[in-house]
């Protein structure tokens, strides 16, 4: 898929959890979760430039996601400020999952089309697709853009009306 595919699908794997955290009382952390997730949404794609690594190849894998998740937990736990009342473990595992759906939202969206993923690298690498669209398909990626959008616009109307 390309950007805009990425970022609905990462906005319709991160609603859920965004709203979840709205309803608890956070909804700034949420918002700053989903604009990390969105951002992040893409990295898997960085590999275009990255000599010795093929497209679609480590970071398109759910290592690279687990790997992706710890990162951005280790470095929410640097930077998190111990007086706020969302801290601890609780951020750190928010964090991590921000990280795993990001990546997780990209290789969802890449398994849709025809080249397909290794999402078990390095312990396989047998590719997994279903081959609903190409990558390239403008139809097909912002009608995932608008998936991402309705999704949040659901999550808000549920926060609005529980919250």
């Amino acid at each position: 898929m390309h950007q805009m595919g990425h970022y609905g699908c990462a906005l319709l794997a991160y609603t859920p959890l965004g709203t979840i955290v709205a309803l608890g009382g956070y909804g700034d952390i949420a918002i700053v979760g989903g604009l990390v997730c969105v951002a992040l949404s893409t990295l898997p794609d960085y590999d275009h430039r990255v000599p010795l690594i093929s497209h679609r190849g480590p970071t398109h894998s759910i290592p690279f996601a687990l790997l992706v998740g710890v990162g951005l937990a280790a470095v929410t736990a640097f930077l998190v400020d111990s007086s706020s009342a969302f801290t601890g473990a609780s951020v750190v595992a928010f964090a991590f999952l921000v990280g795993v759906i990001s990546i997780g939202s990209h290789l969802l969206a890449d398994a849709l089309t025809p080249m397909g993923i290794s999402p078990f690298w390095p312990f396989s690498s047998r590719r997994y697709s279903l081959e609903v669209t190409t990558a390239a398909n403008p139809i097909a990626n912002y009608g995932l853009f608008g998936l991402g959008v309705g999704a949040v616009l659901f999550g808000i109307s549920i926060i609005v009306a529980l919250g």
